[in-house]
């Protein structure tokens, strides 16, 4: 199986890896026509890995801090939990917790003893975790004494979360997956804090590909110096992980934890979802607070929650969202008296709107999902889409990390990283490529050699957040739309630019077995509506299959 690598238009696959299965219209990742010029394609057989296991981390030393706690967890204690953890939702976790069924710290320990039978230096291994945090059975035990005093509790509480490896936590380096940043042990960001507020346990970090994949250029996705080759638990070295959130993805998929956290520049979140057949959010952006995220983009990057079940998205986004005041485009949500999850349960489809790109309909899950969201008394209507394009894309991305990563690096890095710019870190790599660089850092170079100044910047942002939002408003405005039917990240560049929340929710597998997602796009701070329509969708279609190997 061949995919296709573009370094244009929209949705650029270094912030997050293409759907493999893109076309060339004019409206699609794989536009190969930029500003008129036109650049050709980079093929790369995913499979014919330079390298699979990381040359910078070994198990043993993500567990060097942890296996002694596990001691007293067995083989018999992990087949007794299977039944009750595989494969459950948040709200059943935490009824059999009610039922005193285990405690939070066995939980913990399922998933850790879980990791660590599957994840690395094995015939099933995924690369998928990056860390486990040292604190998290000691933190697990805290919540199981806070339990006994019956108060009211957030449904998080208790349930152990990975984080892609961006996001700063306390206890655990923050790498981006790069050498350079090994030894990046920091405060934890916003988006932890307010995790952990709510009583979340983090429970270590997830792979993903280098530098959110805004690095190399030339890689498969899900690879970075640290964390070595993550793959799809669908199909290891057959199917693509997607990216940049591949370790988020994977690790969900195979139940290595109940949720997980990505961050999405353009379709780092729908990607990995849709690959790994879970339910990936990406919100508009500012809803979720960027303040302590290796950043790429402060015009266009968001976290966002990635779970095996909508209910689970929704109860996580409950517990991620808040205003950050260091945030620029952070946004204070008032939901009143509801939750992102209240009430999810007891809405449906009738009446709802979507349009189809005429295009997709040629796909058969697609067509089958959108005979399934009539089925429950929605309106679809299909349409051709206009021929708009996203001029200067990559520039954006250039620019915004040129100033955006220095930020990072000077304010929310340890006091050990002395590196302050891109061209500092390029200078490193070069000093043991093979270590640090083994598919070399071609977008990095772009970014150090892009002369573009702030004015340039500011009129790029301006025309792709129109072009963006007349891609969807023309469509949503003249049929009275609710929202757009998609496939994977096909049109996450466009819902990037717009600053547009997309959702995705496993819409079925090829012949091949390859996981195919089905996407919802809608307007901004819609999110509440967009989990409700997965839902239905979700409930109706009952698509998710865990992977057989993983069971």
């Amino acid at each position: 199986m061949r995919y296709q690598l573009f370094f244009l238009l929209f949705l650029l696959t270094f912030s997050c890896k293409d759907d493999p299965h893109s076309d060339n219209t004019v409206i699609d990742e794989a536009q190969t026509e930029v500003d008129n010029t036109k650049v050709s394609a980079l093929e790369t057989d995913f499979r014919e890995f330079k390298v699979l296991d990381s040359k910078n981390l070994t198990k043993e030393d993500i567990w060097v801090n942890v296996s002694s706690q596990m001691e007293d967890f067995t083989e018999e204690d992990y087949d007794r939990l299977k039944p009750l953890v595989l494969e459950q939702d948040i709200p059943t976790l935490q009824n059999h917790r009610y039922d005193n069924k285990f405690t939070y710290e066995e939980l913990v320990k399922f998933y850790l003893y879980r990791i660590q039978k599957y994840d690395r230096e094995n015939e099933l291994s995924l690369n998928s975790v990056i860390a486990v945090s040292p604190n998290v059975i000691d933190e697990a035990k805290q919540k199981d004494r806070e339990f006994l005093n019956r108060k009211l509790k957030h449904p998080i509480f208790g349930m152990p979360i990975l984080l892609k490896d961006n996001i700063n936590a306390a206890g655990m380096a923050t790498t981006a997956g790069a050498v350079a940043l090994k030894d990046n042990y920091t405060e934890d960001a916003f988006i932890v804090k307010q995790l952990k507020a709510q009583g979340a346990l983090i429970l270590g970090k997830a792979n993903l590909s280098e530098w959110a994949y805004f690095f190399c250029g030339d890689c498969p996705s899900g690879y970075s110096a640290i964390g070595g080759q993550t793959l799809n638990p669908y199909g290891r070295r057959v199917f693509d992980t997607g990216g940049s959130s591949s370790g988020s993805g994977a690790s969900v998929a195979a139940n290595f934890a109940v949720a997980a956290i990505g961050s999405e520049t353009s379709g780092s979140i729908l990607s990995p979802s849709s690959q790994n057949s879970v339910v990936g959010l990406k919100p508009t952006i500012g809803l979720v607070s960027r303040s302590g995220i290796v950043p790429i983009s402060s015009t266009l990057d968001t976290a966002g929650p990635m779970t095996k079940f909508v209910i689970d998205n929704a109860i996580l986004l409950d517990a991620l969202v808040g205003e950050d005041i260091s945030d620029s485009k952070s946004i204070k949500v008032d939901l009143g008296l509801g939750s992102y999850s209240k009430n999810i349960k007891e809405t449906t489809l009738k009446g709802k709107r979507f349009a189809a790109p005429l295009r997709f309909m040629e796909d058969s899950l697609f067509i089958e999902a959108v005979e399934t969201i009539k089925a429950q008394g929605a309106e679809v209507f299909v349409i051709e889409e206009q021929s708009l394009n996203l001029p200067n894309f990559l520039r954006l991305l250039n620019l915004d990390m040129k100033k955006d990563l220095p930020d990072y690096l000077e304010n929310y890095t340890n006091s050990s990283i002395e590196f302050r710019t891109v061209d500092d870190i390029i200078a490193f790599n070069l000093k043991d490529s093979l270590r640090t660089m083994p598919y070399g850092q071609r977008l990095f170079v772009g970014i150090s050699e892009d002369k573009g100044d702030a004015d340039f910047l500011e009129k790029i942002k301006d025309t792709l957040k129109i072009n963006g939002r007349q891609y969807f408003n023309v469509p949503m405005d003249s049929l009275k739309l609710n929202g757009f039917l998609s496939i994977n990240n096909r049109h996450a560049g466009f819902a990037a630019v717009a600053e547009y929340p997309a959702i995705t929710i496993p819409m079925g597998y090829t012949e091949e077995g390859e996981p195919k997602g089905l996407t919802m796009i809608s307007t901004p701070l819609n999110e509440k509506q967009l989990l409700e329509w997965a839902y239905a969708y979700e409930q109706a279609s009952k698509e998710r299959k865990a992977p057989k190997d993983y069971n």
